[in-house]
């Protein structure tokens, strides 16, 4: 097995697509993806970029990802956020999915950020009990929030005040 971690590069934005949504089966989302390849290359490889990935190669086929962007603590300053980190279903097992996590923890230590923050099922039982190992907090008492889409729109539309 000859595995590589690298930076990731526009051309592997279709395999990294190819992993978001199989992780979207994964999460029981299989229609949730709405982003494509090119909004990707756009989004993560601009002037300003979005996010930043690493991909695990495994005999020059990308077989998984971390996916994760800088953010804004009041309390801590510099953040980053790990938004996604998959390995094909077909690999799991061998150590990558570790091997990328350590990569991304290992790139925020060198950033200087305060804090590594990410989201997990709660019925993701082997993830949560991996992340605990390394010496990550899950916390009970915060929840995510979110509004999107129609919701998002919906509320724009029916305020009544011109900020």
């Amino acid at each position: 097995m000859s595995l590589k971690l690298r930076k990731a590069i526009k051309t592997d934005m279709e395999s990294v697509l190819i992993l978001i949504k199989e992780l979207a089966t994964f999460e029981k989302e299989p229609d949730a993806v709405e982003v494509t390849v090119d909004e990707l290359i756009k989004d993560g490889f601009g002037e300003n970029p979005a996010f930043e990935v690493f991909v695990a190669e495994l005999d020059n086929e990308i077989v998984g990802m971390a996916l994760f962007y800088q953010r804004y603590s009041t309390w801590k300053g510099k953040t980053i956020h790990l938004e996604d980190l998959i390995v094909k279903q077909s690999h799991r097992g061998k150590g990558i999915g570790n091997a990328l996590y350590t990569k991304t923890l290992k790139h925020a230590y060198d950033l200087g950020v305060k804090r590594v923050e990410w989201a997990v099922l709660d019925w993701n039982t082997i993830a949560i009990d991996f992340y605990k190992s390394t010496g990550a907090t899950l916390f009970n008492d915060w929840r995510v929030v979110q509004m999107e889409g129609n919701a998002l729109k919906q509320f724009i539309q029916e305020l009544q005040i011109d900020y």
